[in-house]
């Protein structure tokens, strides 16, 4: 089975375009750093392939990370306040690598950033 990361961006908080990579990075590596080493030795032979999504609300966010974190690794990630974002605030969350198939049941929904 193909194996891919999806990164979950929230809109709301309308970070600049540098902001919003770094962000994505963190959910990237968190998630990654959760994930079986074999899927991740498998997933890095493939590609690293990965998506990134738009999601409107920290309600949405935190809704869709209480029904992901129970079946893939999956990381919250929460700015430490230095630049645009209050320290604490809920950027995104990243999602495997885990089964596309899997993942895609959950965010299949949701827009390309």
């Amino acid at each position: 089975m193909p194996l891919k990361q999806a990164i979950v961006v929230r809109t709301d908080l309308k970070m600049g375009k540098g902001k919003t990579c770094a962000q994505c990075a963190h959910a990237s590596i968190e998630a990654m750093l959760k994930t079986n080493q074999n899927n991740v030795a498998e997933w890095r032979a493939s590609g690293m392939k990965k998506v990134v999504l738009k999601i409107a609300s920290k309600k949405e966010l935190f809704e869709l990370f209480e029904k992901l974190k129970k079946k893939f690794p999956t990381a919250l990630i929460k700015d430490a306040g230095l630049t645009q974002i209050e320290p604490g605030e809920a950027t995104c969350i990243g999602i495997g690598p885990a089964e596309e198939k899997e993942i895609d049941a959950f965010i299949g929904h949701l827009k390309l950033l």
